[in-house]
Parts: C-alpha cells; structure tokens; sequence
C-alpha cells in the first residue's frame, strides 16, 4: 500500500523504551525538539508563544522520574504545542486576533492541566486561524512552504509534522484538526463530541471538540486518554471510554465506503490509491458497504451533501457573542471578514437557529442507525493535497460530517498527491472512540 506520512514525524512513545533503558532522556528528546523547533521556525511560524524554561524543568523533573521507574504516565515529559484558543497561565491566548493578543487567561484549561498533572513539558502555544475560522495564519506547510497547512488548527499541525513535536492539540468545529493532520502528513484524533473537558478554550461551539494531532496513533491516544483520565469529559457527558493502554490493532469486519460530495474533484491517482486499499481491505476479508449497492449509504452520501453549509450557518449564529464583544470593544482590530460574518449571521434568529439544530438532530440519527452494525465509516480526509497558497487553508466537505454529525474521527497518513500527503479518515459511531483506533492500527498496517 502507499505509505506518505511526512518523513520528519517524532514519536515520543518509540522513545519511552529508552527511556527506561537509560539510553535516552526526556531533557535530551526536548532539546532536540527545540533544536529543530530553532531551525525551521523562521520558515514554518508555527508559534505564538514559547515556554521553553518552563518546558525544561518539566523535562527534567521527567527525566528523573523515568530514571527510577516511575514516570507519572507515558507522556511524562513529553514536549506537547497548545492551539493558541485554549487557555495557559503562563502564556497569552491570543486567539489569532489582534483583538486578543494581549489576553492573559489566570488559568489553564482543563485539558492543559491535565497534561501538566500528567508531566507533559508544554512547549509553547501554535498558531490559529482568526478566531478558529476559515481566515488563514501565516503558518507555512512543513513540508512545502509554498502551501497551507490547513486550518485551523494550523500550528499544532505544522510542529508536528515538521518533526517540531510529537503532538499538539487542536480544536474542531468543522474540519480544523483533521484536515490539517492530513495536509501535513500527520495523524489526527476528532474524539466523540463532550469526550474531552472543554473548559478554558475558546472554541466552544455546540460540535467543537478538543482533538490531537500525533506522530503515531499510540502518541494521539497517549495524549487524549491522558487528559481524559484526569479533567474527564465536558460536564453532563461520560469523557472517553478506553483503557491506558493504546488500542491494539484489530480487524474491522464490517466498513461503509462513503464517497464525499465533490468526489468528483479527487485527483485520478489519489482514487486509484483509495480504491487499492478498499481492495486490500475486502481480501482480508472485511466487508464494504457502498452507495452503489445500499440504499442507506446512498441516501446518507446524498444527505451529506448539505453538512456543510448547515455547520456554517450553526457556528455563524453560536459565534455571534464572541464576536460582538470584540467589536464593541475594539471596532478597528476586529478584521473587516468579521464584521461580514457578524452581519450575515445576525441575520438568522431564533427560529431559524432551532431548526437548523433540528436539521442536525436528525442527521445525527439517520448516521447512527447506518453505523449501528458496522465497524464505521472509510474514506479521504481531503480530495488532494494541501494546497498552493496561503489565501485559504482548504476544503473541509470531506471533513466536516464528522464534526457536524458528533462522531469520532481519525486521519491516517497513508496515501499521496504529487508527493504530498493525503490523509485516509476514518468515522466512528458516538462513543466508540477505542474501537475506531483499533481499525486505525489495522488499516495503518496494510
């Protein structure tokens, strides 16, 4: 099968053996983060802020913890970026918006104190479209600075798939983890909607998620059990069902082949390489579901044709407060695209906002009855590569029915366009996070 990860990926799982073996260090695996971090910053922009002290002692501290044989769980002292709309202490939350630049929360995060209990030495804070939106950074591509990286989660995932750090977290409320994970070459986690505690970010639409993007699969469930096992879930939801451990490899038996709208615009190459998996999949004996051949998978790619601008109209109107308040109060930082989106979401109301979310409720039950007795949904993260350009950070329709529908949602870093990564995602039922990265590990081993 065709293998394109990016070939810088650093996982901090393959080190941990080292670690134990004395043979490596998590001062040593940091100062080479920041070493490549010094080398390529300059080119990439993947930081907002850094914490590089900070980030030091906790390595340390790590490192003798390690050496006795007692780490405080498998991402002690690993080097981790924070999406720069979710809230440290001891940086500036700047939200990509000169609106907020200033903005020092007294706090962390949940998500970011439970990395901190768990010994991550946090590195600094990556780079964010203007308010998580569509309206690009200046992050550059990893691997072709020429390109987005996508967004808008644009700096976790340019730190790592430049080899910067092993994981960093996002947010999703369309397609922000994901679709920057696959441009990148990186693996990308969307969890179950509530399945991480939210609280301290500044992304906190009705379908936005706290998300990784990792080297390896081990490094994203490292990461996200990590923060669930101490912060928990959203409040009112049970958080992530799993075990410590990464999920181990398994068969799926049973995989819906969704073809995305617009999958037309799938470069010829990129579908022939999706194709050959479907087959390496079918030969080892799963069974594939399409549209071709099941009346519910085609009437689902046909309701998929409207997730999108159904999700935009839903963060457009849920945006409006955060939005406001930055124009009355500063009128000339907030950017002219987002006195646009206040004036076209205001227009909405009441009424029209409740049956939007009941357009959604029912989307979200027509997906679950599809994927009730199968092991979920295969397909393309995005049709094609990143693209040429910093003017936009790419199409999220292929992304977006995940965020829209609650569901969990995995890219793997396995095919290619012109040499450039091409993600294949991956899309659970609600709560069945764990078994989505047991397919993950199988299909990543083709």
């Amino acid at each position: 099968m065709s293998r394109h990860p990016s070939p810088l990926l650093l996982s901090y799982h393959a080190a941990t053996e080292l670690f134990r073996a004395g043979e490596d260090t998590p001062r040593d695996f940091l100062e080479r983060s920041i070493e490549r971090l010094e080398a390529v910053e300059g080119t990439t922009r993947a930081f907002a802020a850094l914490s590089i002290e900070r980030a030091r002692v906790a390595a340390d501290a790590a490192t003798q913890r390690w050496r006795e044989g007692r780490p405080l769980s498998p991402i002690d002292g690993m080097p981790i970026g924070i999406k720069d709309v979710i809230e440290t202490f001891d940086m500036p939350t700047g939200l990509g918006s000169p609106t907020s630049e200033r903005y020092r929360a007294p706090r962390d995060a949940a998500c970011v104190f439970a990395l901190r209990e768990a010994g991550a030495a946090i590195v600094g804070k990556t780079k964010t479209t203007e308010f998580a939106s569509t309206f690009p950074t200046d992050t550059r591509h990893p691997l072709e600075p020429s390109r987005t990286p996508g967004g808008s989660s644009s700096g976790s995932a340019a730190a790592v798939g430049g080899g910067v750090l092993p994981a960093a977290l996002g947010t999703q409320v369309i397609g922000s983890v994901l679709r920057p994970a696959a441009y990148c070459g990186a693996f990308g986690f969307k969890p179950t909607f509530g399945a991480i505690n939210r609280g301290g970010s500044h992304d906190f639409q009705s379908q936005s998620c706290i998300g990784a993007i990792g080297a390896s699969l081990a490094d994203l469930w490292h990461t996200v059990f990590g923060i669930a096992l101490r912060a928990g879930g959203d409040p009112g939801h049970p958080g992530l069902f799993g075990d410590a451990e990464p999920p181990k490899p398994s068969r799926p038996s049973r995989l819906i082949v969704l073809r995305m709208p617009d999958w037309e615009t799938v470069p010829a190459d990129v579908n022939r390489q999706f194709e050959s998996l479907l087959s390496a999949c079918s030969a080892a004996g799963v069974q594939l579901l399409t549209g071709a051949a099941h009346a519910g998978v085609a009437a689902f790619e046909q309701a998929a044709l409207d997730m999108q601008a159904l999700s935009f109209e839903l963060v457009g109107y849920e945006s409006l407060w955060p939005l406001k308040t930055a124009a009355y109060h500063d009128a000339w930082g907030l950017t002219q695209r987002m006195h646009d989106r206040i004036a076209q979401s205001s227009a909405l109301g009441r009424e029209g906002y409740r049956a939007l979310l009941n357009r959604r409720a029912a989307l979200r039950a027509q997906f679950e009855a599809l994927v009730a007795d199968t092991d979920g949904i295969i397909t393309l993260t995005t049709p094609c590569a990143a693209p040429i350009g910093l003017s936009n950070t790419g199409n999220s329709k292929f992304t977006v029915q995940a965020s829209l529908l609650g569901a969990p949602a995995i890219t793997v870093p396995m095919l290619e366009d012109g040499g450039m990564p091409v993600g294949l995602q991956l899309i659970g039922g609600q709560h069945r996070d764990e078994a989505l990265f047991r397919t993950a590990g199988w299909i990543a081993g083709l």
